[in-house]
């Protein structure tokens, strides 16, 4: 992947954070990061079990990682909270589309312009750990607000 599109990607995903109302941001910072941890701890469990392989080695599987978990995803999981908020079964619906969209569209995309390739990995591989991930995150979610004080009454 060009570093002008890792580049682009960050930026206009960050451009739209600027839209996102600052109490959404600070609400859902916490899970956001956590999750880009999940992710990025999958990332160094698929370069050691060779779950896919990028083009040009270890160096842009970790600048696409990073460009990709503190661009698009960091982003989009910050509108899906903010948008779902407290409401599981929307949650569950939306992720369940855009993880579907990724697994089975933009991946076959990536794939075909050789950002990567799955090797040990299928596309429902990828659906799956991603949709598990967005329970994983909701329970996190639920953790952090019931553990905050500010947010009680």
């Amino acid at each position: 992947m060009a570093i002008a599109f890792r580049i682009a990607i960050v930026l206009i995903s960050w451009t739209s954070i600027l839209f996102l109302p600052k109490k959404s941001f600070r609400k859902y910072l916490t899970v956001t990061l956590f999750s880009a941890c999940v992710l990025l701890s999958e990332t160094m469990l698929a370069f050691a079990f060779k779950w896919w392989k990028v083009k040009g080695g270890v160096k842009d599987m970790v600048y696409g990682s990073f460009s990709f978990v503190f661009g698009p995803f960091f982003a989009i999981n910050m509108w899906i909270f903010h948008f779902t908020n407290g409401r599981f079964l929307l949650y569950t619906l939306i992720n369940l589309i855009m993880d579907l969209i990724f697994a089975y569209g933009l991946n076959i995309f990536f794939q075909n312009v050789g950002a990567y390739k799955l090797k040990k990995f299928k596309s429902k591989h990828l659906f799956y750990t991603a949709f598990a991930y967005s329970f994983i995150n909701y329970g996190f979610q639920k953790l952090v607000e019931k553990g905050d004080v500010t947010s009680q009454p």
